[in-house]
């Protein structure tokens, strides 16, 4: 009998937490052909580089999906997780993005964030001198077309509006260091 209840207990805390807006499934598979998943990040897409952003991929997302989201960031800056690039908007139609994507506020209705370098844009990995820093490109697949936010929207802001429509998420994470 106690079995039981632990497994019931158990499924019932699974659906609370899918349904009710806690794990989101990571099921978006994101990938470049600049780098594979772990694997160092070429110089050349960095601020010793020429600082523009890699290609990218994204795939495997739910049917319901109307629009993406990509956050990329370091959480191992030492002022604390440090957002290098924020996009928003992009059509469920769009499932790749070419290399160096234009750093202006908004590309065919697509639109960009600050970074934590205060300013609109990919902002490459800088690291200070050390230990190699973890890169994670994230991308989320949102149920809602459009955040309905100007260009220019800081992280936070990006954050809030997607609270609540998230259906799934996934990432690419590169290292760098110098």
């Amino acid at each position: 009998m106690k079995e039981k209840f632990i497994t019931a207990g158990i499924l019932t805390l699974s659906l609370f937490s899918f349904g009710g807006g806690g794990e989101i499934p990571s099921t978006i598979k994101v990938s470049s052909n600049a780098f594979d998943n772990g694997e160092f990040i070429p110089e050349i897409y960095t601020c010793d580089g020429k600082d523009i952003s890699p290609d990218l991929k994204w795939s495997n997302f739910p049917s319901e999906t109307k629009s993406f989201v990509i956050i990329m960031d370091d959480p191992d800056a030492p002022v604390g997780t440090f957002t290098h690039w924020v996009v928003y908007d992009i059509p469920e139609s769009i499932t790749s993005f070419p290399e160096n994507f234009p750093k202006v506020p908004e590309v065919d209705g697509i639109k960009q964030g600050i970074t934590d370098f205060r300013r609109i844009g990919y902002g490459g990995p800088c690291p200070p001198p050390g230990k190699p820093h973890r890169y994670f490109i994230k991308v989320f697949a949102l149920d809602i077309p459009s955040l309905n936010l100007p260009a220019g929207a800081s992280r936070h802001q990006v954050e809030s509006k997607m609270s609540g429509h998230i259906l799934s998420k996934g990432h690419l994470m590169g290292l760098y260091g110098r």
